[in-house]
């Protein structure tokens, strides 16, 4: 039963009392009325409590119902943040392997440009420092333009620098070219001479044989040269230099 129905019954009874009112004596019928009506007061009362009480549980039902939407909220928006950190520790994780990578292959790009390499040249196989190897080439370069002025200061530097390479043969045979083409004929014969000193198997010894006898007639030393091309026939009998020996040899008598 509601209380509002409570109330309208008590109201109902009360008038009922009143109409029998008659039936008891003035005081009785008083202290009925008044108890009637304070248990009615009573009953409006209580009624009127349980209503606002019941205001203030939906009200505080509301306000809980509110903060956890606050909460749902914000630990949407804490797991949208920490979701987008992962994304980008995932990303800086990318970037950082790349770097890392990138720097590794760059370090191994510039020991490379440090590490002997192995060459073959005229007929000689060896390996060399990428500094003499890029030194060497630059000169031949300059002797190749038909500088031999800078061909002969570049072979000459070279030849002084790296003592050891196995450039060094090749390097006289050419130094002995360029100072052949600048008429500077002794000098020539004595590079030439080292050559086939440091390396007489070397494949152009023959040819620097030769071109110490073609020096030494530029000199007018016809007697040394006639010798010179004949210790050519014999030590190197099967090269293209002791055909152009035997030539030189059958001009000269």
């Amino acid at each position: 039963m509601t209380k509002t129905l409570r109330v309208s019954l008590l109201v109902l009874a009360l008038n009922a009392s009143l109409a029998q009112a008659g039936l008891f004596d003035d005081d009785e019928a008083r202290r009925a009325i008044l108890d009637l009506r304070e248990r009615v007061e009573n009953t409006r009362l209580q009624a009127e409590k349980d209503a606002l009480r019941a205001t203030d549980d939906n009200q505080q039902l509301r306000r809980s119902l509110l903060d956890l939407q606050n909460q749902i909220e914000a630990l949407r928006a804490d797991l949208a943040k920490q979701q987008g950190q992962s994304e980008q520790l995932v990303r800086d994780v990318s970037d950082l392997q790349r770097q890392q990578k990138d720097v590794v292959g760059g370090v191994e790009e510039r020991l490379r440009k440090f590490e002997p390499v192995k060459v073959s040249l005229d007929g000689q196989e060896f390996t060399a420092e990428p500094a003499e190897k890029k030194d060497y080439e630059a000169a031949f370069a300059i002797f190749r333009k038909g500088d031999f002025a800078g061909a002969q200061s570049a072979f000459t530097d070279f030849v002084k620098r790296y003592t050891a390479s196995g450039y060094v043969p090749s390097a006289l045979f050419w130094l002995g070219n360029a100072q052949y083409a600048l008429r500077d004929y002794k000098a020539s014969i004595q590079n030439f001479r080292n050559l086939l000193q440091q390396s007489p198997e070397h494949q152009r010894a023959s040819e620097a044989v030769l071109s110490i006898a073609n020096c030494q007639l530029e000199l007018k030393e016809v007697k040394a040269a006639r010798k010179t091309l004949d210790e050519l026939i014999k030590a190197y009998p099967q090269t293209e230099a002791a055909a152009a020996a035997k030539e030189r040899l059958s001009r000269l008598k």
